[in-house]
This record gives C-alpha cells, sequence and structure tokens, in this order.
C-alpha cells in the first residue's frame, strides 16, 4: 500500500493479531494480544477469549474497546474503535452462545474436523465471544 492508497480497514482485516484495549475500573487501559477477524460486511470485529479474564470483565463493566494491528514491516498501523457484545459462555454445546463460537471459527477457519469436540471445549473453557461493533477507524501508513 502506498501512502495515498492506505486502507485502514483492509490492514485491520489482513492482520489478524491485535492488541485489544479495555478499561480497568480505575480508568487505565488495559491491553491483551488477541487473534482476531474482522467481518467488513458487518462491521464487526470477533475475538474469542475465555470467562474470567480481565479482558472479560473490564468489557462487562464498560463496553467501550479498541483494537491495534500493526503491519508486518512495522510502518502502518490501524486502530478500531467501538462497543462491545459479549456472547456466552454457554452450558450446551448445541446452545446459541456456542453456535455463536461455531460461527465465529467457520469464519475465519473454514471448518473444524470434529465439532462435537469444539462444542465440548468451548462450554469447558467458558469461552466467549467479543463482538466489536466498529464505530471509528483510523491509521497511517509511515513510509
Amino acid at each position: 500500500m502506498t501512502a495515498s492508497s492506505f486502507n485502514a480497514h483492509e490492514l485491520i482485516a489482513k492482520s489478524n493479531i491485535g492488541v485489544l484495549a479495555t478499561l480497568k475500573r480505575n480508568g487505565f487501559p488495559h491491553l491483551s494480544p488477541v487473534y482476531h477477524f474482522y467481518d467488513r460486511d458487518a462491521g464487526v470485529i470477533l475475538v474469542s477469549t475465555n470467562e474470567g479474564y480481565a479482558k472479560t470483565t473490564n468489557l462487562r463493566r464498560d463496553p467501550r474497546a479498541a483494537l491495534e494491528v500493526t503491519s508486518a514491516d512495522g510502518w502502518s498501523w490501524a486502530t478500531a474503535e467501538g462497543t462491545v457484545t459479549l456472547t456466552g459462555p454457554g452450558t450446551d454445546p448445541n446452545g446459541p452462545e456456542v453456535e455463536a463460537l461455531v460461527d465465529y471459527y467457520r469464519f475465519g477457519a473454514g471448518e473444524h474436523p470434529d465439532w462435537d469436540e469444539y462444542r465440548a471445549v468451548m462450554v469447558a473453557e467458558r469461552r466467549v465471544l467479543i463482538s466489536l461493533k466498529v464505530e471509528r477507524v483510523y491509521g497511517e501508513k509511515l513510509n
């Protein structure tokens, strides 16, 4: 991408690893490296995490978040800001909370070789789907 053709949405979509910022109770940011998928058509960034992690606890209290990604060469960066909806954790492997995680996996990686095993793991690990509704995107190509 040249500086004139830089597209922050494109960088977020191409990058699957970023840093998720949530707000701690004291107002300071909590930063977590995450694996994410950006559904540009829906304007949503999806992240799977565990219930009880700091980011989940913070988002249940204050749903504002930001995700920052950097290009592989380090010369471009993009940030998406928005509010989050949390889905899960689910207790039923066939319930809607786990189905949302199945959709997340299919969107990012395709078909799983053993969906029954995947569903059982999502329940056992108390997985939660973070859906960040993108409200603002900005970034820059530095060279």
